[in-house]
């Protein structure tokens, strides 16, 4: 991609109310702009890093055995009706249509999922499968304030688990806190994610919650101290000691929640009637667990732990290019010819070997704009083409979390290793 034709640009300026750090450098190096509190456009550098993060995601729920579906977003009133939900579910966007109709913006799918697997499944022999989706879900939350953190409207992964059999529905729950932590990994959160026990709310006594710890949090969450053990601030009361070990001292973080998992037993699938024919004939329940993972919130909050002063910080596998190549202008034309071509050529050559380039060939720009821009956007790797380094048939490449540059021969710039 070439930066002069990129018809986003970086900018001085942000909502005053946005509290959030990681959203701030979003807004100002044109990753997002904001529509309205909680509400975002994804902008051309903040859809590859979604695009990213979502074949991360799916990739894992593939491995999984998941099967993916689009559900619909507008989904009809009697469907809450049967769960319960039309009034008891207080953050639902709700809405009537010409014919008198009412319907609710999808804040989760349990309403649609389950009667949809209703239809197929039918004998215990149907059993065990997985169904995710990944789209955009719509909450009335009353404090959309911290940018991608809390949003109204928001692009969420929902695995939804269907099983006869307790054991298989447990395995498959502990199959997928390994999996989250390997996606996790991948986006660079792994090391400060931490699996918190937390309340089940209606569904079972515990769920499990990923929480990332960063003062940019909104939830707390206890460590123990002596073996890592976490746990949410609404259970903490239950538990004066650590179940693990039975240490009584806790740290306190500040966390954010990227992931949740939550066993749900027979209460979406018993609202609906579902049931399956057992190998004797008779009715089996059907156990149902749930997955999710807010992609917007986890590059948000991405944006927020891995940055510096000057901007961002992109984990490789998620950048939005792998490279940011930055051609700087001399005032000798002959000169400014060569350093051109050569930064055209190395912008071809990566090109060609599936490394996904940003070219800064903007002309009128000085060098501490294009470094400052660089910086602020965050790839993980900066390749300068200057009059100075073609002083001496080189590029200088740099690490975006490293002060110090490496100069390389332009003959063995494109076989750099940018993956890493």
């Amino acid at each position: 991609m070439r930066q002069s034709q990129l018809f986003t640009k970086t900018q001085k300026d942000f909502p005053a109310d946005e509290t959030s750090a990681g959203t701030q450098f979003l807004l100002r190096a044109g990753f997002i702009d904001r529509t309205a509190a909680g509400v975002y456009t994804i902008l051309p550098l903040g859809y590859n890093v979604l695009r990213k993060i979502e074949n991360i995601i799916a990739k894992a729920m593939d491995r999984l055995g998941g099967q993916r579906v689009t559900m619909p977003a507008l989904v009809p009133k009697k469907y809450w009706e049967t769960t319960g939900r039309w009034n008891a579910f207080d953050a639902l966007y709700k809405l009537k249509g010409k014919n008198d109709d009412e319907y609710a913006l999808g804040a989760t799918l349990e309403e649609i999922v389950t009667p949809l697997a209703q239809k197929y499944a039918v004998s215990y022999k149907d059993f065990p499968f997985s169904i995710y989706q990944i789209q955009t879900k719509f909450r009335d939350e009353m404090r959309a304030k911290s940018g991608l953190l809390r949003g109204r409207e928001f692009l969420m992964k929902d695995l939804y688990s269907f099983h006869v059999d307790q054991k298989d529905c447990d395995a498959l729950y502990e199959k997928v806190k390994d999996s989250y932590f390997s996606i996790f990994k991948e986006t660079g959160l792994a090391a400060s994610t931490y699996l918190t026990l937390a309340g089940g709310g209606t569904f079972s006594k515990f769920s499990h919650e990923f929480q990332t710890a960063t003062e940019a949090g909104e939830d707390i969450i206890y460590l123990c101290d002596n073996c890592g053990f976490s746990i949410n601030r609404e259970i903490k009361k239950e538990y004066p000691k650590c179940p693990e070990c039975g240490c009584e001292k806790f740290g306190e973080k500040k966390a954010i929640e990227v992931g949740n998992i939550f066993k749900l037993g027979t209460k979406y699938s018993a609202a609906f009637g579902f049931e399956a024919v057992g190998p004797d004939g008779c009715k089996m329940p059907v156990l149902m667990n749930c997955y999710g993972i807010g992609l917007t919130r986890l590059m948000g909050t991405v944006a927020e732990i891995s940055r510096d002063s000057a901007g961002l910080i992109w984990p490789a596998a998620i950048a939005p290019f792998e490279a940011h190549l930055v051609e700087l202008e001399s005032k000798d034309g002959e000169v400014n010819k060569k350093i051109r071509e050569a930064a055209q050529k190395i912008y071809s050559d990566l090109q060609k070997r599936d490394i996904g380039v940003l070219y800064d060939d903007r002309t009128g720009k000085s060098v501490g704009e294009k470094f400052k821009d660089a910086d602020l956007l965050g790839m993980p790797f900066r390749v300068v083409v200057s009059e100075k380094s073609l002083a001496k048939d080189s590029v200088e490449i740099k690490k975006r979390d490293s002060r110090e540059a490496e100069l390389v021969g332009l003959d063995k710039a494109c076989a750099f290793n940018f993956k890493d």
